[in-house]
């Protein structure tokens, strides 16, 4: 038992976990300002959370990549489950960090809308990870921020681009977790690619 617990540890430190979740808090605070000084209605409303989520995303991302490679190759089978739980430990530290940053600020969508553009931002980046490498897993969650703003200000109706849909709409949840499964199961299965 302690030699799992030992390696969970050397594996979230040689992700940089421990910095990332410092990156996390200061998107935090970043969404408090935002929500702070923004009116609470209109289209910036909208779209800073929805910035504050691709950054905690792209934090995400970056922690999929260990500078010394991936030397736990000789844990055999516990590799993947090293992977899964170091995602979803900063997916969930990321929920965390934003339903923080959210308290007593009004979201024009909620919070529940705030957590699945996050899940969904997050899925995107880790299977950019997945197919383009740890280095560039931050292109993935910034390039659908972008559509996802157009979207928004376009009134798009697509549940695909679910940030534009309202916080209780069924269809944009299901293709927001849809897309985080396919991207933890990305990663878990074959971790950060190696081409960048």
């Amino acid at each position: 038992m302690t030699t799992t617990i030992r390696l969970a540890g050397l594996h979230l430190v040689s992700r940089r976990v421990p910095a990332s979740l410092l990156a996390l808090a200061v998107v935090a605070v970043a969404l408090r300002v935002a929500l702070r000084w923004t009116p609470a209605s209109g289209v910036y409303s909208v779209m800073f959370p929805l910035i504050m989520a691709a950054a905690a995303a792209a934090v995400i991302s970056a922690t999929t990549h260990s500078p010394l490679g991936e030397p736990e190759g000789v844990t055999g089978s516990r590799l993947p489950w090293l992977r899964f739980g170091s995602a979803v430990i900063m997916a969930g530290a990321a929920c965390g960090a934003l339903a923080l940053g959210a308290v007593g600020g009004h979201l024009a969508l909620g919070a529940p809308a705030l957590l699945r553009d996050l899940a969904g931002l997050t899925g995107i980046g880790l299977i950019t990870a997945a197919l383009l490498g740890a280095g560039l897993g931050w292109t993935g969650p910034l390039a659908y921020l972008v559509v996802s703003i157009y979207a928004v200000q376009r009134d798009w109706t697509t549940p695909w681009l679910w940030p534009a849909r309202p916080a209780g709409d069924g269809g944009a949840a299901i293709c927001a977790g849809l897309v985080f499964a396919a991207g933890l199961a990305a990663f878990t299965v074959s971790g950060a690619s190696r081409r960048s």
